[in-house]
């Protein structure tokens, strides 16, 4: 046992450790080597216990072999995890789990003449390794709310003469103030964990309602993510070029991870009809029905016409015939719908008009006009505003939130894959040097995922090489980060993504060659 002096010296170490030491294996590794010092105990080790109630090893120590395994050594421990219970009962083989059972100290002064604890197993270890065990302490460690939370334990205490002595009240009074501070960093850590594992599980799950809420994005906020990671890690990995001293550390992931499941929070107020609306012409339902309705009239009207001939009723039929199903068809939202082909709508719904209650009206009204003639997709001005508008709703959401500290970047991560390089995207118009490497990789990744989705009811999915075309150009255009592009495209990102999300017809060869702006 230590004097006085060097047991208030063995606490301020510790002390100043908790409040420095982010590790806390590296926190468990020094209590427990300062409880060896206090007692002069020869070895020891230290547990924590998992949600299965089994005791894990977390250090092990022993001086007189030059054993250090676990805690903040590169050596991993081999040994299996410990039951405190076996079929409902406590593990009387393990001293330890009888000690995490019934949570009182157990002080064995010669492990040879005890007969109350089974220490076979230790004396097979002992065996094993070359060691002898004579005197043991174990204690367990509880927290604040007197729930086991770890067991340390103590072997061989020795006296100024190297020799083997037992474990005396003043080692285990010290040992025990130790072990305060042990639970302290275990709860603490379990309280963590538990509170990002909480906060995780809420990011998943409102990804999840944004995606069932809509069926036709319905993997979108899952395969960004996805795609995300991936570029972070071949960006953090890539070691040469632009990217070169780009690093992130596990925290730094999960930060990006909480971000990418994040990003399109806002859409939980994008009325459903809107991000559900798989044709032009479709509100809480497609109007294109009533559309082929009103065909059905101007059809009827030139069968039982007594100004027309037979002759140019059936000319005025098969005219009428192609025009709607022109309509029909324009009712699908493309790729490009040209200038000539909204002039052939403006004409359609000048040239038919039909008689409803004794009013006269045209086959299409004008907001059928105004949706038909859509030039790309299926949303108008006004909806792809309201669309564009989540991401404002995303930014009050995130930015009103108190993210701690090593969350703190996840509003800007999340927020800015609408932006572009070039100062023209939305909702800040942020140009690159404005935005972090994590927001521009959100933003191919969101990209990524649009291009290549099979479940978007207005566009067919896109192959790999015709997606890298796209993403070429719009490198070329300065809309997205021409660097993380390039390490997209190096690293076979698109292609590890591709082999586990996307369908076998959209994964063809892919001619660098062919992409535009790539080296």
């Amino acid at each position: 046992m230590s004097n006085s002096k060097d047991c208030v010296e063995h606490f301020i170490d510790i002390g100043m450790a908790l409040s420095t030491e982010k590790n806390h294996n590296a926190l468990l590794e020094k209590i427990l080597k300062n409880a060896m010092e206090l007692s002069s105990a020869d070895a020891g080790t230290i547990y924590s216990i998992t949600e299965n109630k089994q005791l894990t090893f977390d250090t092990v120590l022993n001086t007189s072999l030059n054993i250090h395994l676990g805690g903040t050594s590169n050596n991993p421990i081999d040994l299996p995890n410990i039951d405190i219970y076996t079929f409902g009962q406590v593990n009387t083989s393990a001293m330890v789990a009888i000690a995490a059972a019934n949570g009182e100290i157990i002080n064995v002064e010669d492990v040879d003449e005890c007969e109350n604890y089974d220490f076979s197993a230790a004396k097979a270890m002992d065996e094993h390794i070359g060691y002898r065990t004579d005197s043991v302490l174990t204690i367990p460690m509880k927290n604040h709310q007197g729930d086991l939370n770890g067991v340390i334990q103590l072997i061989n205490a020795t006296n100024e003469h190297n020799e083997i002595i037992a474990f005396n009240d003043d080692d285990i009074r010290v040992v025990k103030s130790l072990t305060s501070f042990a639970a302290i960093i275990l709860t603490n850590k379990q309280l963590v964990v538990e509170m990002e594992n909480l906060f995780s599980a809420f990011s998943k799950l409102i990804a999840s309602a944004i995606d069932t809420k809509s069926p036709y994005t319905g993997s979108h906020c899952r395969r960004v993510p996805e795609i995300t990671m991936l570029l972070a890690n071949a960006c953090n990995e890539i070691g040469h070029g632009p990217l070169a001293d780009f690093t992130m550390d596990k925290e730094d992931f999960h930060e990006l991870s909480v971000a990418a499941w994040l990003h399109d929070c806002g859409k939980v107020a994008t009325p459903e009809y809107i991000m559900d609306k798989a044709k032009k012409l479709e509100t809480i339902f497609d109007r294109i029905e009533l559309v082929k309705a009103r065909f059905e009239i101007a059809a009827r009207d030139i069968t039982y016409s007594t100004k027309l001939t037979d002759k140019e009723k059936v000319a005025q039929l098969k005219v009428l015939s192609s025009d709607r199903d022109f309509i029909v068809q324009a009712n699908t939202g493309g790729e490009f719908f040209d200038d000539d082909k909204i002039t052939r709508v403006y004409k359609i719904a000048k040239h038919y008009k039909i008689s409803i209650d004794g009013k006269t009206q045209s086959v299409l009204n004008s907001d059928e006009v105004l949706n038909l003639i859509i030039k790309r997709g299926t949303l108008n001005n006004k909806e792809r505003k309201i669309i564009n508008d989540h991401m404002k709703v995303t930014v009050e959401m995130l930015e009103s939130m108190p993210f701690p500290k090593h969350l703190q970047n996840v509003p800007e991560y999340a927020c800015g894959h609408h932006e572009k390089m070039d100062g023209t995207g939305y909702p800040k118009g942020l140009k690159r040097e404005q935005m972090s490497i994590q927001a521009r990789i959100m933003a191919i990744a969101d990209i990524f995922e649009a291009l290549t989705s099979n479940d978007r009811p207005y566009k067919k999915p896109k192959t790999l090489s015709e997606t890298l075309k796209i993403m070429g150009y719009m490198k070329l255009d300065d809309h997205i980060d021409p660097d993380l592009f390039d390490v997209f495209i190096q690293q076979e990102v698109y292609l590890t993504f591709a082999e586990n999300f996307l369908d076998d017809s959209q994964i063809d060869k892919v001619e660098l060659c062919n992409i535009p702006g790539y080296k």
